[in-house]
């Protein structure tokens, strides 16, 4: 029966592709430029854009490390979804309409870094250089986080070496990307979060069904103390009240997610991105309240039996898939077309990890070829050559993450993330709000937020670890006090810097 759940990942596989080799001759055709490949031409509708954003933020741990975490430690986990419905909402409703604007006012900006440089009218490229090496570094931590988890589950599913399947995923998500760039990447995003919206919403449905069947036999179960309890530890001890600053702190990732934040500068009216604001919240919210529904009601239906082993309870999801479509199999006498259906759902997990694979390899790709290749090496680069330079990026970040997520002292899916996403939100993050939002903000001090919060967020990851407090929060902070000091000690920016700002108030359609 594991030929069929190949068919359904392979059938994935080569949709994916049909995309991506759908807009390279679109583009080839219609003579795609720079803006085309990386930002789309600012074309995106609202459903794409919403769904894009979110599919690109929902990496595999939606499917496999938070119902994991909740399926092992119970209620107490699920200050994480709070913490990130919080602030993709925030994200939507305040920074993404004024991104948008001021991103068009600057120059036409198609990058974070490229925005960040112009919003001070400046050619200066210490914002440009920096971004550039975080981007490289951070992304291919997080773009490991995916190709581990397209790993595990062709392990899991398949029995195939995860290595091997790396190499696989890596090979199509890097193909799709590399030939029909932003378009691409946010139309399969686009399928890719209806996929995994579909799935999550079905699964633990399925399963109560299953339940309540008298053939259903309840395993093994041993209920953790405090399962149900919202403070992890049953009382309001510093383990509970860490638990909880931690999970909220997730969300201030939001503000510096640099594959999120591009979502917003595609829109391509005031109209759409009010559409996007609905449909990404909502979407979103839909998201999470299925994640912990697999996590609960998973530890009820699978019992123990993930209880045990480096990172076994992160597969919660794909043997609750297996399991249901086996009984509905067996009992409706079509096992055959059960097991395939099993492979589609599963599909989800490789979904949830292109899709965020490919939207961090693409704005690496961006930041790279327009940040730091065109300004610094080749300042009459054709857009042609920009696009190669991209692609070839591209490569580089793919085979890097590769080799972090193969490594033996690869600690896991959930690490992977919340490291990457606590390096973009504390070096981008209060960045990011106080270009948007405080006027007074200088370049040197925007070049001083985030080269702190960069370096706190790693510090306290490296040494202050046990405090249990995830390094997002300090991080941020120290990014931001640094961004608001050393604005206030230099001189006040300039009319031109200004009148910006204000122009960026105003809606552009």
């Amino acid at each position: 029966m594991k030929i069929l759940e190949l068919i359904a990942l392979l059938c994935y596989f080569v949709l994916v592709l049909y995309i991506g080799i759908f807009f390279f001759l679109k583009d080839r055709k219609s003579g795609g430029s720079e803006k085309d490949y990386f930002l789309g031409g600012r074309r995106m509708s609202g459903w794409v854009t919403a769904l894009s954003a979110g599919a690109s933020d929902m990496s595999a741990w939606v499917l496999m490390g938070l119902p994991g975490s909740i399926y092992l430690y119970g209620v107490g986990q699920v200050w994480i979804a709070v913490g990130l419905l919080i602030g993709t909402v925030t994200a939507w409703l305040t920074v993404a309409p004024v991104l948008r604007r001021y991103s068009i006012a600057a120059g036409d900006a198609i990058t974070i870094p490229q925005f960040l440089t112009r919003r001070f009218c400046t050619d200066r490229k210490g914002i440009l250089v920096i971004s550039a090496i975080v981007f490289v570094l951070t992304y291919c931590v997080y773009t490991a986080s995916s190709l581990y988890a397209c790993g595990t589950l062709f392990n899991t599913v398949l029995g195939m070496d995860p290595n091997k399947a790396m190499i696989i995923a890596s090979a199509v998500i890097v193909a799709y990307t590399f030939l029909g760039g932003f378009n691409a990447v946010c139309w399969t995003d686009f399928f890719q979060g209806l996929l995994m919206l579909g799935a999550l919403m079905l699964i633990p449905v399925l399963a109560l069904v299953m339940m309540n069947g008298s053939s259903f036999v309840q395993p093994k179960l041993v209920m953790p103390e405090h399962y149900y309890n919202v403070l992890s530890s049953g009382k309001a001890d510093w383990k509970s009240i860490s638990d909880i600053l931690s999970g909220l702190g997730w969300g201030l990732g939001y503000f510096g997610m640099p594959h999120i934040l591009i979502r917003y500068f595609s829109v391509k009216s005031e109209k759409e991105m009010r559409k996007s604001q609905i449909i990404g919240c909502t979407w979103f919210l839909l998201i999470l309240i299925a994640t912990c529904a697999v996590g609960l009601v998973g530890r009820r239906f699978l019992g123990d039996s993930l209880t045990g082993g480096k990172d076994s309870h992160t597969l919660v999801f794909i043997n609750m898939v297996r399991t249901i479509f086996d009984w509905i199999g067996t009992n409706i006498g079509l096992l055959s077309l059960a097991v395939f259906c099993a492979g589609i759902l599963l599909s989800a997990i490789l979904a949830a990890s292109m899709s965020t694979a490919d939207s961090q390899l693409l704005a690496s790709a961006s930041a790279f070829a327009s940040d730091l290749y065109k300004p610094l090496f080749r300042k009459k680069a054709s857009d042609w050559e920009m696009l190669w330079a991209g692609r070839l990026i591209v490569l580089v970040i793919a085979v890097a993450a590769f080799l972090i997520a193969s490594s033996p002292s690869c600690k896991g899916l959930m690490n992977l993330v919340s490291c990457a996403w606590a390096a973009f939100g504390s070096a981008f993050g209060p960045v990011m709000i106080l270009a948007l939002f405080w006027k007074r903000l200088t370049y040197a001090g925007a070049l001083t937020g985030i080269i702190c919060g960069f370096v706190a967020d790693a510090a306290w990851y490296m040494w202050l670890g046990s405090t249990q407090i995830y390094e997002i929060i300090p991080g941020f902070i120290a990014g931001l006090l640094a961004a608001w000091i050393i604005s206030l000690l230099g001189r006040k920016p300039s009319e031109e810097v200004l009148s910006l700002f204000e122009k960026s108030r105003q809606p552009q359609d």
